[in-house]
């Protein structure tokens, strides 16, 4: 065999791949033991009743998170709705219209910085910014308006790297045969970076079922079901206060006790929620590439 072309082997090499696959089987092996955990320790209070109601009595032991799932489901889409818009049109400014100038580093900067913020100073400003300007007071919508904040730095981010991987030759041959700036974006660039801009909302779904110190702030812990008579109770459940599965944990193991396995089965709950979520955000975008 010839000396250019003969495999050569080395030590190095062998130890690096090594290293990577021991990272890939720790990594994995941290995952699989946190869910089994939460999944034996989930399923001691886990019953058919904690699920389908939202009473909650100590005398009796009768606990429920209904209202706690619904309060979840609402604040995700609400704040999905209002951030998702806007942090895809701020990369699609940045990376496709914006020219290298002082607007564009001082949105960069502004960017970087709200992602290093606390959520507890995210909860602080929301409390009071909110309430003395819309008057929300405790709801679910004040809430999703300040996790909006907390999560457009994901979604800017993330998205901004997936359109950056779009290949110069697409945006060339759609140019080149008379498109506009924006359709070559809306039919071309977009399509080819749905996978990234997915990625970017299962990251922000995770902040979002994730964060409690935020909303103790915003949304209260209220856990009532809501009373939907017509159609538009729906949209006035958001201005009423509202506590997440996340905040219902939180108080579960504040009280500790025997109350633990409670706050085990919420988070057994929101695991399923968020795995949920995102399956159905997987089938969305392979229907978007399908179009």
């Amino acid at each position: 065999m010839n000396e250019l072309t003969r495999k050569r082997i080395r030590i190095s090499d062998i130890v690096l791949k090594a290293l990577i696959l021991l990272s890939a089987v720790i990594t994995t092996a941290v995952v699989a033991a946190i869910i089994i955990y939460i999944v034996k320790r989930g399923l001691e209070g886990m019953s058919l009743n904690f699920i389908t109601t939202a009473a909650f009595s100590y005398p009796y032991e009768n606990y429920g998170i209904l209202g706690n799932i619904i309060n979840t489901l609402y604040i995700i889409i609400i704040t999905l709705l209002v951030a998702v818009p806007i942090g895809v049109g701020a990369a699609i400014y940045l990376t496709e219209y914006a020219k290298r100038s002082r607007l564009t580093t001082i949105i960069e900067f502004a960017t970087e910085t709200l992602a290093g913020i606390p959520s507890i100073i995210y909860g602080l400003f929301g409390s009071v910014f909110f309430y003395n300007l819309f008057r929300l007071q405790y709801s679910i919508l004040s809430g999703s308006l300040t996790l909006s904040l907390m999560i457009l730095p994901t979604i800017i981010r993330t998205t901004e790297e997936a359109i950056k991987t779009v290949p110069i030759s697409y945006r060339e041959g759609a140019m080149g045969i008379g498109a506009t700036k924006w359709y070559m974006i809306r039919t071309v660039i977009l399509p080819c970076c749905i996978d990234g801009i997915l990625t970017s909302v299962i990251l922000s779904i995770g902040r979002i079922v994730g964060e409690s110190a935020a909303l103790l702030f915003t949304a209260g812990i209220a856990a009532e079901l809501p009373n939907f008579k017509s159609f538009t109770d729906i949209f006035t459940k958001a201005g009423g206060a509202g506590g997440t599965l996340t905040v219902q944990l939180y108080q579960y193991a504040q009280r500790g006790g025997g109350e633990m396995k409670y706050a085990f089965s919420t988070a057994l709950v929101l695991l399923i929620v968020v795995m949920v979520i995102n399956v159905f955000a997987k089938l969305a975008a392979r229907k978007f590439r399908k179009v």
